[in-house]
């Protein structure tokens, strides 16, 4: 049986600052991020099972990518944990501040995500991560494929 393709995209809102940057990117401000994640593999052939036909049913694969992914980051500020705006805020009052070892950048944050998504694929046999898309604004995006590592 052929190895079939499916997605699920989300989109959630996120700000960040890349501190040492050369252009505005260096103030802190938000995107609308679009994250799309494409899982590969097999439908399953096991007639009168409730997931009969899928590769992975896309309620699953919403709950990974949801829960773990956009749950966490939507409506967050993400730095660098060395970023030079930490001493002017307030962890109390900025409840979803995200600190990173890395910088915040487009490609950065999606590598993280990709680590998230396939620390959740263990319970999902036959079914591998084929590629992940985040979309910084409507024109820029980073990808990220499996076949690539």
């Amino acid at each position: 049986m052929a190895r079939v393709r499916v997605t699920k995209e989300f989109d959630f809102e996120m700000a960040h600052a890349l501190d040492g940057h050369d252009g505005k990117c260096h103030n802190i401000h938000g995107h609308t991020y679009g994250l799309s994640v494409t899982f590969i593999g097999k439908p399953m052939n096991d007639p009168g099972t409730p997931k009969d036909g899928m590769v992975i049913d896309f309620s699953d694969l919403k709950a990974i990518a949801k829960t773990h992914v956009v749950d966490v980051y939507d409506h967050a500020l993400v730095l660098r944990k060395d970023s030079r705006f930490l001493p002017v805020l307030n962890n109390e009052i900025n409840e979803r501040l995200i600190l990173t070892d890395y910088q915040p950048t487009c490609e950065n944050l999606l590598i993280a995500f990709v680590d998230i998504i396939q620390e959740k694929l263990v319970n999902f046999p036959g079914v591998e991560l084929h590629s992940v898309r985040l979309r910084e604004t409507q024109t820029s995006f980073a990808e990220w494929f499996a076949s690539d590592n």
